[in-house]
């Protein structure tokens, strides 16, 4: 799980240097395209081939990097300053799976997933209720 998640971030870190070399060539906003959400296959295996020939440092480095851009996206997510997820989907799982909605709106397992599955688990109706507290209630 760990190999997997360390060699995830490495792919992360290359593409991302990769990207942010082709928007410094071009300096005027009318250029910058966003990015796709998703890249293509080849260039994971393209990124994670140059991750693979770096030597040990470089690759620390750059996992130290990916952990200091995890922290500070973190940060900003819990400072409200992240962009918002798609919350109509949010709402339709509060009302299916609240406990799940907890998650995704929280970001981990805390005391309200929990509060949320039991709830859930013992009646459906004040699990949906929770999760819309939870999910409303940060929004405001």
């Amino acid at each position: 799980m760990r190999k997997t998640l360390f060699s995830l971030l490495a792919i992360l870190v290359t593409t991302t240097a990769t990207v942010s070399t082709t928007y410094a060539t071009s300096v005027e906003p009318s250029n910058i395209v966003a990015p796709a959400t998703e890249p293509k296959p080849e260039e994971v295996k393209n990124a994670l081939d140059e991750f693979k020939s770096l030597s040990r440092k470089e690759r620390k480095e750059r996992l130290k990097d990916v952990k200091k851009e995890i922290k500070a996206y973190k940060k900003a997510k819990r400072a409200g300053d992240a962009a918002s997820d798609n919350m109509i989907l949010i709402y339709i799982l509060c009302v299916l799976l609240p406990p799940l909605a907890v998650y995704l709106h929280q970001g981990e397992i805390n005391n309200k997933f929990w509060i949320s599955l039991l709830l859930t688990l013992l009646f459906w109706i004040p699990g949906v209720i929770y999760a819309f507290v939870v999910v409303l209630g940060a929004d405001q």
